[in-house]
């Protein structure tokens, strides 16, 4: 599943997908890939995102029940 909230909290920070990957010390292609839905990162690399984006893990990575 997409993750549009991360792409999203990103954007409003004015930060680019390679910005971002080195400010949490993974690659660009991390980051894309979690926005995509095709990684599923660890929790610490949620919680360096969610710190960078000065978001809760809820706000970023829960996925509501359809």
């Amino acid at each position: 599943m997409k993750n549009l909230s991360m792409k999203a909290a990103r954007a409003a920070k004015d930060l680019s997908q390679q910005e971002l990957a080195e400010r949490v010390g993974v690659s660009r292609q991390t980051i894309n890939a979690i926005e995509k839905g095709d990684y599923n990162p660890t929790i610490n690399l949620c919680r360096a995102i969610c710190r960078e984006l000065g978001k809760t893990l809820d706000e970023l990575f829960w996925e509501e029940e359809p």
